[in-house]
């Protein structure tokens, strides 16, 4: 990724990426558009999610689908007009872009340069996704939950993944570089624990009659975050949109007081500096006195 640092500001956006960033869920759009999904609903009681993904690459690549024939899926999945312009103007005003999701580094990838977007995203976090040597795709958990747990209580967190523990560490990553304020999208149940670890300068982007936005509904006060909820691409574009403008108005807002504040400041110092100069009293011009005789 080319990701270009210049020109930026002090607000992180992250998003989710299946019905956030893409309309659809991409693990079912590449089941579904090679033609698995009775053996995937077959399977799904049976497993974890993503080791069941795992599975249904391997029965597709025994079935005679290639890699290209996967690739080909993922460029027709269905996108608002309006997110591809969004993800492009919040770069643009100089924020940086992250993704976080429980698809797979595969898709993701794939799906983003096809769209011509993979230079805005700094970093992307999700499952390991790789072509192994017999040309298999293979998905692997991003937290190797056989071995340890992740160690997160939430129900809503899936075994392989916590996406609260994903944006502490973005959070102490930026505390190092200064960076104050975070925007997080998401629509899903596991986008409710990141939700909670935001702070009070922070912004959380639910979509409205989605899991994530159920969750939060239920307590609000649980989330320190402003809520902005979304609907659409449409609405999603206008609400992250008006939140970044809105944060560089505040901030642009803080430093002419702060300037303000210091000119004061230095104007105040220089008075009092004169006051404190001893000046010796002037004393009137002798005059000078003729003699006469």
């Amino acid at each position: 990724m080319a990701y270009n640092s210049n020109n930026k500001n002090n607000i992180v956006v992250v998003f989710d990426f299946d019905k956030t960033i893409i309309d659809v869920d991409s693990d079912n759009w590449v089941v579904d558009g090679l033609g698995f999904t009775d053996l995937f609903n077959q399977l799904l009681p049976t497993m974890p999610w993503n080791t069941l993904m795992d599975c249904m690459m391997k029965e597709i690549h025994d079935q005679g689908k290639t890699i290209e024939e996967i690739k080909q899926v993922l460029r027709t999945i269905p996108i608002h007009p309006r997110v591809v312009p969004a993800i492009k103007s919040a770069h643009a005003l100089g924020c940086e872009l992250r993704i976080v999701s429980d698809a797979n580094m595969f898709f993701i990838e794939t799906i983003v340069e096809h769209l011509g977007i993979s230079e805005y995203f700094s970093e992307i976090n999700s499952n390991p996704g790789f072509v192994d040597e017999h040309d298999t795709l293979r998905i692997s958990p991003y937290h190797d939950f056989t071995n340890s747990s992740h160690g997160c209580s939430h129900c809503t967190c899936p075994p392989n993944m916590c996406k609260g523990l994903l944006i502490e560490r973005i959070q102490e990553s930026l505390a190092k570089e200064g960076k104050k304020k975070m925007i997080y999208l998401g629509d899903g149940a596991g986008d409710y624990c990141p939700s909670l670890k935001l702070k009070d300068e922070d912004y959380v982007m639910p979509r409205k009659n989605f899991p994530v936005w159920d969750l939060i509904s239920q307590n609000p006060m649980l989330v320190k975050a402003a809520i902005r909820e979304w609907t659409d691409g449409e609405s999603l574009e206008k609400i992250l949109m008006g939140t970044i403008e809105e944060i560089l108005l505040e901030e642009e807002n803080e430093k002419k007081m702060l300037t303000s504040a210091e000119n004061n400041c230095k104007m105040q110092n220089i008075s009092v500096g004169i006051n404190n100069v001893h000046h010796e009293p002037i004393m009137p011009r002798a005059l000078r006195v003729s003699q006469s005789g």
